[in-house]
């Protein structure tokens, strides 16, 4: 464990202790896979405040954690998270742009990743979850991303476009175990799908996940550094050869 890890796990623990005793909300910035994976390590150290994970959609990776609930504080105070729409001025000219040109061009603005949440890129542009406090300024002065010029504008609403999409899939294999299902959904080896457990890029539920034989529960949601996310729906049934065909929902 780095020093970094260590002083954002006390972090943690300091928003949890100031959201209890002075009855209000506190939030973190977006956190990452791993950095959940650290809050999940001191979950039970802060379980008396409440909390919640949340990215702005079901499908986001990069989340705020909120200390407080309207159980406890009495009132409900959402996640200050607002989404920038990114269109080209001229769609017909625009650049075949990715995530990293989106992420590069904020970068530049002098923008803390911290205060970014998952970049969404559709149709030559881009939808961009962010703080509150940073949408307006994002929609000023991202003005064009590598050589497309843009138009962007905050929306008031989490827009339908940037909602998951689930591809519904059968998968046949060997094991119900989760090296097993994770090979088959990415057309891994089993000893590829191994190296992702001892990778630390396994991770259940927003927990870092390391069992490589461990069982799947339905309802689960698996994500797969570097390969993407599915939710698994449960054995569907057991073939006459032993093996088994299982159903996911892969996220699109």
């Amino acid at each position: 464990m780095n020093q970094e890890d260590e002083l954002l796990k006390k972090r943690f623990v300091e928003l949890a202790k100031r959201s209890y005793q002075n009855n209000m909300y506190t939030f973190t910035g977006f956190l990452n896979v791993n950095e959940q994976a650290l809050f999940y390590e001191v979950e039970r150290q802060v379980a008396y405040a409440g909390y919640q994970l949340w990215g702005g959609t079901e499908s986001s990776e990069r989340k705020m954690l909120r200390f407080g609930s309207e159980e406890a504080l009495g009132y409900e105070e959402p996640f200050p998270i607002r989404c920038v729409v990114v269109k080209p001025l001229l769609k017909k000219f625009a650049d075949d742009l990715n995530h990293r040109d989106f992420l590069g061009s904020l970068m530049n603005l002098g923008i803390e990743r911290s205060v970014l949440g998952d970049i969404f890129v559709k149709d030559k542009g881009a939808y961009i979850l962010c703080e509150e406090t940073m949408a307006t300024y994002i929609a000023e002065n991202l003005s064009r991303v590598k050589h497309t010029c843009m138009l962007c504008a905050v929306s008031a609403e989490m827009p339908q476009e940037i909602l998951p999409e689930l591809q519904e899939i059968e998968l046949i294999v060997s094991s119900d175990r989760a090296d097993a299902i994770i090979a088959k959904a990415y057309q891994l080896s089993r000893s590829q799908s191994l190296e992702l457990f001892r990778g630390k890029r396994i991770f259940v539920n927003g927990r870092q996940y390391e069992n490589n034989s461990g069982i799947l529960k339905k309802g689960d949601i698996v994500s797969v550094r570097g390969f993407g996310k599915f939710i698994f729906q449960g054995v569907v049934q057991e073939t006459k050869k032993g093996r088994y065909k299982v159903l996911i929902q892969k996220y699109i």
